[in-house]
């Protein structure tokens, strides 16, 4: 099996994307569903906080870094912070990787790799992040 399509609810967004960063190196395919409903573990406002200044931070005009507002692009982003995107290998890597805020119609009755469950501790979503900032 060279394809792992996983279900990103309640998942935490750091341990998701290392599994699927180790995964992505290894030569596999990753599938990720559902990415509006990752978490974020911590305060909300400390979270939203820190990646409102991520987005400010960019320089002038066409210059960088460029930080994504929508959920699918931060977890790729994520995960891209998580290979060595600068080298062959991790650019192949990262080629390898898509993500869906929703199911897709293709991947509806495909089996899914559960890889969250229902938090006790303060969280936030990325749908709900990527509103705020």
């Amino acid at each position: 099996m060279n394809k792992i399509i996983i279900d990103g609810k309640n998942a935490i967004l750091g341990r998701l994307a290392s599994y699927t960063a180790k995964q992505l190196l290894l030569g596999k395919e990753i599938v990720i569903v559902n990415c509006n409903d990752i978490v974020i573990s911590g305060k909300p406002v400390s979270t939203i906080n820190t990646y409102r200044d991520k987005r400010e931070k960019g320089g002038a005009n066409f210059k960088g870094p460029y930080f994504p507002k929508s959920p699918e692009k931060i977890i790729k982003r994520t995960i891209r912070g998580m290979l060595s995107h600068r080298q062959k290998r991790g650019r192949d890597s990262l080629k390898r990787v898509i993500c869906y805020n929703e199911v897709p119609l293709e991947y509806e009755n495909v089996k899914k790799t559960v890889s969250g469950k229902e938090k006790k501790i303060k969280t936030i979503k990325l749908g709900e992040l990527s509103r705020d900032i």
